[in-house]
């Protein structure tokens, strides 16, 4: 059973951007994954269209309507669908590795992404919308972010990535940032390459990257270690 992606928009042409190249493009061709968009203005109200409206209580921009997006997320969850309903917001839980493998691990996804202002927190509540955020900063509406939790899941699927090992060792995997990564030629502008990555001793070579992991996530997330250094 492929990984199938549900992304409700007012922008499908958004989609799939960067998805439809390397590896998540070949894995889309060959039925990996599959992606389709839903257009939230198809929900619309009267002769426009409408799906937002002015804030209750006032105040600047506009809200998407509940009903007008509950339509469109009955739509395409369905009967008996039991993926989960995403929606990409700055208030939401930060998207971490954990969550993006549990999802992986899954049969896909609803993304709703938002525009405007926001949307009316009855639906979010109504229809049990799970809130993600990709950092601390403000998009100009959730597509963008669709696209990076897609990204971050879709190279995880079975038969994605060429390595499947590599997948083991990178940031946020073992609660580490990554180790330094070197390549030919064995020296550049006068900067040679570890001498213990060319010794062939696999024992230091671990030990050597898991000490550079370590000083790296100390000196730049140190929220991420189990005792986070102070100064």
């Amino acid at each position: 059973m492929s990984f199938r992606a549900t992304v409700l928009t007012l922008y499908p042409e958004m989609f799939p951007g960067a998805l439809g190249l390397s590896l998540a493009g070949k894995a889309l061709e060959r039925g990996d994954w599959s992606l389709e968009t839903v257009q939230i203005r198809d929900f619309g109200l009267g002769r426009h269209r409408a799906v937002d409206d002015t804030p209750a209580g006032g105040g600047a921009g506009m809200v998407l309507r509940a009903d007008v997006l509950a339509a469109a997320i009955d739509h395409a969850a369905r009967a008996a669908d039991g993926r989960p309903k995403l929606l990409m917001s700055p208030r939401g839980k930060p998207l971490t590795q954990a969550r993006v493998r549990e999802l992986a691990e899954g049969s896909g996804a609803i993304i709703v992404c938002g525009r405007f202002e926001g949307v009316d927190q009855r639906v979010i509540e109504a229809r049990r919308l799970e809130e993600v955020s990709i950092g601390d900063y403000i998009l100009s509406g959730g597509e963008p972010a669709a696209l990076v939790l897609l990204d971050a899941v879709v190279r995880l699927l079975p038969g994605v990535m060429g390595n499947e090992a590599s997948g083991g060792e990178e940031s946020f995997e073992n609660g580490l940032l990554e180790h330094p990564h070197y390549t030919r030629p064995p020296e550049w502008e006068g900067r040679p390459i570890p001498e213990v990555l060319m010794s062939g001793n696999h024992g230091r070579i671990a030990a050597w990257r898991r000490g550079e992991a370590e000083k790296l996530t100390a000196e730049r997330r140190p929220d991420l270690l189990p005792h986070p250094v102070t100064k």
